[in-house]
């Protein structure tokens, strides 16, 4: 099986966390953000589907500061 590094962008969600891989367009969820990223992780039968799109482009990720929101 080939190795991929994706990213993961983890936001806080009501009481727990929300992680979203961009590569794949697909998100999952968790208690605390290691439970969000570990269940992110399992997006392995995803990438064995044939049909699957795969951005091997890495997103540049970074932020933006917005006063009066």
């Amino acid at each position: 099986m080939e190795k991929y590094t994706l990213s993961a962008v983890v936001n806080p969600e009501d009481d727990g966390f929300v992680s979203w891989c961009s590569e794949l367009d697909i998100a999952s969820q968790g208690d605390t953000i290691e439970e969000a990223v570990e269940n992110l992780k399992a997006i392995e039968p995803c990438l064995e589907d044939e049909d699957a799109e795969l951005s091997v482009e890495h997103p540049l990720i970074t932020t933006v500061e917005e006063n009066g929101i």
